[in-house]
């Protein structure tokens, strides 16, 4: 059922199709035709940062910018779902054309500047959602936001969505947001993390509830310069990483159509950089939990990522081409039964 409808929207402009996706999502909920298209939700839970996720597959930031489509696609079977990047402000993104596909890769590039309507509007879709999996907040910066002042927007936002996320992740790491991955290291990174950590230390105490800070970093780092993120992370009581956003690297679709557009790459070409960023980050942080992302597309990939230390799992490019029957068979693959 997915390839027939995956063929009809792959004949439309990438950002249109993704729109339509949605709201045929939504349809369908309404309708209660959630678990024929993704199955039931497989039953394999698993605590991490004091959380229990259902099972070990999510759905990565990037998707439902918005929260727009929370409870659609949390019924697809995944154990948890994050929203955003979301921002202060709204803002309208870069000028499309911004989304890309690459099919022969089974890739996608990227270059969407965190367009999102705003923290405020964010808060309100979680806020009246019926989702019962965990839900993860993924929090930016402003375009005009000068990187200097970032710290503020992320404070911002940490306030307001800190009641209604189980855990928020800070993305420094896209590369459509000029200067952002310069958050990623030194002196900066020292100072956004712990400022952070205070503040949400802070809320944690007027809540009575722990919400836990995951950090979502790039695939483009040398081993030498993901164990000083690693050091950062861990000097700031940071719960865990997200490895790995979307890669700049274009040496895996050189000569493909749209190969060179700016923005970030995602999908199967950079499966095994976020697998050695996962494994390097697990030989720095014994401890912390790391989210794995960036080219499952198979139970066997899903698999991969754990074996290079990744507790979960996130989907997104892989999602779009395999469809809801992506989630459950990831979720089987990892589960103790399966």
């Amino acid at each position: 059922m997915y390839s027939l409808a995956r063929s009809l929207l792959f004949r439309l402009e990438a950002e249109t199709s993704h729109a339509l996706a949605l709201s045929g999502l939504d349809g369908a909920h309404r309708l209660g035709l959630s678990k024929r298209l993704g199955g039931e939700r497989v039953d394999d839970p698993v605590t991490l940062m004091g959380l229990r996720f259902p099972n070990r597959v999510g759905l990565a930031a990037g998707l439902d910018k918005n929260a727009d489509h929370l409870d659609a696609l949390g019924a697809l079977g995944f154990g948890f779902v994050e929203v955003g990047t979301v921002t202060p402000r709204p803002q309208a993104g870069n000028p499309k054309p911004r989304l890309f596909r690459l099919p022969g890769s089974g890739a996608i590039i990227n270059r969407m500047g965190f367009n999102n309507a705003g923290v405020d509007h964010l808060v309100e879709r979680v806020s009246t959602a019926k989702f019962a999996g965990i839900v993860g907040i993924n929090i930016g910066k402003n375009l005009t936001t000068p990187v200097e002042q970032a710290v503020d927007d992320y404070l911002l936002c940490l306030n307001k969505v800190h009641a209604h996320a189980d855990y928020i992740t800070v993305n420094i790491s896209s590369p459509n947001t000029p200067g952002l991955r310069t958050l990623q290291f030194g002196a900066q990174l020292d100072e956004l993390l712990g400022r952070l950590r205070e503040a949400n230390t802070q809320l944690d105490q007027r809540a009575g509830r722990r919400v836990p800070l995951a950090v979502k970093i790039a695939p483009d780092m040398s081993e030498e310069e993901v164990a000083l993120v690693a050091r950062s992370l861990q000097d700031n009581g940071i719960d865990a990483a997200i490895a790995t956003n979307t890669t700049v690297s274009r040496d895996a679709v050189q000569g493909q159509a749209h190969a060179d557009e700016q923005g970030g790459l995602s999908g199967r070409p950079v499966f095994v950089s976020s697998n050695q960023v996962i494994a390097a980050l697990r030989k720095q942080l014994p401890q912390i939990a790391i989210i794995g992302v960036g080219g499952i597309d198979s139970g066997e990939a899903a698999l991969a990522k754990r074996a290079a230390g990744a507790d979960l799992v996130q989907l997104y490019t892989g999602f779009i081409y395999r469809g809801p029957a992506l989630v459950g068979e990831c979720a089987r693959a990892l589960s103790r039964e399966g």
